[in-house]
């Protein structure tokens, strides 16, 4: 009989699932506009701010996602059975105001990305990518929905390309990569805090766990670890391999996008970037029309990967907090509540653009919620993982402890120089 986690016997590409999907989803068009920012106004200096991202991205999610597969339970659920319900409350709130600001702002920067490439109304395409990336989440199973966006992934393909089309100084930018050149600015901090809010985000933690939950209940063999032992060593050589390709996935494509903005926008003087599809816009005349299209095709694919992402994460955190049924394996009449928030997110999110809120203001607001929200979450999860109670004899050893915590004092000092930078000048 196949092992339910197989990690020795399948090819290793085939042992890719929720950890790539989360990985690819952290490089939404949001956060390229984050990374075209940095970028174009820092050039090179930011760089290692990625290398200091990863292990602490693969650490956190590591733990987030062997939570799911232990307990077989997503995160706020886990969380609404450990900690007082007003805490996860909160927590949860938060977490619902980021996301749906994400998802308009992402929406919004699919609609102009698509007017970049072929002209016509940005709204529209806007709401047209809404509708058809929440029918998609509604009514496609789960069995099948998943390989989609597995195969979006690949879209992130088109910022890897996109340096190749350009002429980059090695020499400078893995300078900027592996000798951090400080800047005693508040800007400059500011930006380094914003390359650690965009990699490590709370919406990430509860869609991968949300991933594990999944797939167990998707498999006839697959039981939460909990109660079958013996599936534990495969497993979690699998979820080691999903998490850690994914996370370096997504920072590879975050070095290319701040490498692009910076070889091609910050050492022409074009220093002021507001959106992702303005990064775009702007490698037109220097760069050409195929850098302007892979970057522009890279938005669209990029936020039809990470929009469900977002109206997922979000779902799962609601549902889970109010013990419902939550779930992409249940038919929308079961899990009334779960699609409910889930489309509702949708909606909200794609009425954002119609509205005369600013985008940008919207995002920054975002980060700021996000910077509140990730810290209490990222503790509860390393309390949760170390709980015997919860865990039973799985929970993480020191390895990941250390990184898992690590990465939460890196979160909360970022948090603590977010505040004293806003409203500050560079």
């Amino acid at each position: 009989m196949t092992k339910p986690d197989s990690a020795s016997s399948d090819p290793w590409w085939k042992r890719l699932g929720g950890g790539l999907v989360t990985g690819a989803a952290d490089d939404d068009p949001s956060g390229v506009a984050t990374y075209s920012q940095v970028g174009a106004q820092f050039g090179y200096a930011t760089l290692w701010a990625l290398v200091l991202a990863l292990p602490l991205m693969i650490g956190i999610q590591t733990v987030s996602a062997r939570i799911g597969r232990v307990t077989g339970r997503g995160l706020a659920d886990n969380m609404v059975r450990n900690f007082p319900k007003g805490l996860v409350w909160g927590i949860t709130v938060l977490l619902i105001i980021a996301n749906v600001i994400n998802i308009g702002a992402d929406l919004g920067a699919m609609g102009a990305a698509v007017n970049l490439l072929i002209g016509g109304p940005t709204l529209l395409y806007a709401c047209v990518l809404a509708i058809v990336s929440t029918v998609l989440q509604v009514y496609v199973p789960f069995n099948r929905y998943s390989p989609i966006l597995k195969f979006l992934a690949l879209s992130l393909l088109t910022y890897v390309a996109t340096v190749f089309v350009i002429k980059v100084p090695w020499g400078e930018a893995m300078k900027g990569t592996f000798i951090p050149a400080f800047q005693g600015t508040a800007a400059y901090a500011t930006a380094v805090v914003a390359i650690l809010g965009t990699t490590i985000s709370p919406y990430l933690f509860s869609w991968q766990a949300a991933q594990e939950v999944e797939e167990i209940r998707d498999s006839d063999e697959r039981e939460p670890l909990k109660h079958a032992d013996e599936q534990a060593p495969d497993a979690f050589k699998r979820i080691a391999i999903d998490t850690s390709v994914g996370m370096v996935v997504s920072n590879v494509v975050a070095f290319f996008i701040i490498l692009t903005a910076a070889v091609v926008l910050h050492a022409h003087g074009k220093t002021d970037i507001q959106s992702s599809s303005e990064a775009a816009e702007a490698l037109k005349p220097v760069a050409g029309k195929f850098a302007f299209a892979l970057f522009s095709m890279g938005i669209v694919g990029t936020g039809m990967l990470a929009v469900p992402v977002l109206a997922g994460a979000t779902a799962f955190s609601v549902a889970g907090t109010m013990q419902a049924v939550y779930g992409l394996e249940h038919k929308p009449a079961d899990a009334k509540l779960f699609y409910g928030v889930l489309v509702a997110s949708m909606l909200v999110g794609a009425l954002l653009n119609l509205t005369p809120i600013d985008p940008v203001k919207a995002l920054y607001w975002s980060a700021v919620v996000n910077g509140v929200c990730a810290v209490p979450m990222m503790v509860a999860i390393m309390i949760i993982a170390n709980r015997p109670k919860t865990m039973g004899n799985h929970g993480v050893g020191r390895g990941l402890r250390v990184l898992g915590w690590v990465a939460t004092l890196v979160m909360l000092a970022a948090a603590v120089v977010m505040f004293a930078t806003m409203g500050k000048g560079g």
